[in-house]
C-alpha cells in the first residue's frame, strides 16, 4: 500500500473540525452540512468545504434529497477507524480523574457504535451471551454456537433467524469488548424497534426505556443489570 494514501487519510481524519463531524456521524445517521456545522462549531461554508474533502477522500458519502444533501460515514471500516482512534485518545483517562457530565454518563451507559450497541449495555450483552454459551469469544474473534438461537429467542422470535456472524469491538469507555457485525446490528435494530431503546435527539447516546429496563434486566440478570446502571457488582 502506498504510504502517501495512509498519510492522506490520517490528515483528513486528524483535522479537529473534520474529527468533530466524523464523531457526530458515528451514530449511523445521515446529517446535513448545517447540522454538522453546528456540531463542530463552524460556519456552514466551512463545514461544506471540509465535507467536500472527506467525500473526495472516501470517508463520507453525500446523497441529495430535494434541497438538502445528507452526509453519512462511507462504510463500517471508516467507523471502525474512528472508534479505534477514540479508544487510543482515551488511554490517558486511566491516569487522570474524569469529570463527566450528564451526556457522558448517558454515553457510557448505552450508545451506538456506528450501527451496533456499545457502552456498559453492549458489554453486558457480550458477557451474558458468553456466560450462556451462545458465543465463544477470543481477543480478536467471536463465534456463535448452536445455543445462540435459544438465548436470543428470549428477546424475540425474529432474532432467531438471520446472519449470526459477529466480532469483538473494543469499547473505548469500558475497555472491554462489545459485539460488532451482522448479529450485533440485528440486535441493536431489534431493541430500537421494540421501543426498549430510544435514540437521543442528538449524538450516539441511547435511552433505555421503562419497558426496556424490565425486559433487558430480566434477560441479563440482576448482577449484570446493576453493572449497566453503574452500580457496584
Amino acid at each position: 500500500m502506498n504510504t502517501n494514501d495512509i498519510a492522506r487519510i490520517a490528515g483528513l481524519v486528524g483535522e479537529p473540525t473534520r474529527t468533530a463531524m466524523l464523531i457526530e456521524l458515528m451514530d449511523g445517521r445521515a446529517l446535513t452540512a448545517g447540522e454538522l456545522a453546528r456540531s463542530a462549531g463552524v460556519s456552514a461554508q466551512t463545514a461544506s468545504r471540509h465535507l467536500a474533502l472527506m467525500v473526495e477522500g472516501g470517508l463520507v458519502l453525500a446523497t441529495a434529497r430535494g434541497r438538502h444533501r445528507y452526509h453519512r460515514l462511507a462504510s463500517r471500516e471508516v467507523a471502525a477507524i474512528i472508534e479505534a482512534m477514540m479508544q487510543l485518545a482515551s488511554l490517558d483517562d486511566r491516569r487522570r480523574p474524569i469529570a463527566t457530565g450528564p451526556k457522558d454518563a448517558a454515553m457510557r451507559r448505552a450508545r451506538t457504535c456506528y450501527d451496533h450497541l456499545a457502552g456498559r449495555l453492549g458489554v453486558a450483552v457480550v458477557d451474558h451471551l458468553v456466560a450462556a454459551g451462545a458465543i465463544e469469544l477470543d481477543i480478536d474473534s467471536a463465534r456463535p454456537t448452536p445455543a445462540l438461537p435459544q438465548v436470543l429467542a428470549a428477546l424475540g422470535p425474529d432474532l432467531v433467524d438471520g446472519d449470526s456472524h459477529c466480532r469483538p469491538c473494543m469499547d473505548w469507555a469500558e475497555r472491554r469488548p462489545h459485539l460488532a457485525g451482522p448479529l450485533a446490528v440485528r440486535l441493536c435494530n431489534h431493541l430500537l424497534a421494540q421501543g426498549w431503546l430510544r435514540r437521543a435527539p442528538r449524538g450516539r447516546a441511547l435511552e433505555i426505556t421503562g419497558t426496556g429496563a424490565r425486559q433487558l434486566g430480566n434477560w441479563l440478570g440482576a448482577r449484570r443489570w446493576s453493572q449497566v446502571n453503574g452500580e457496584a457488582s
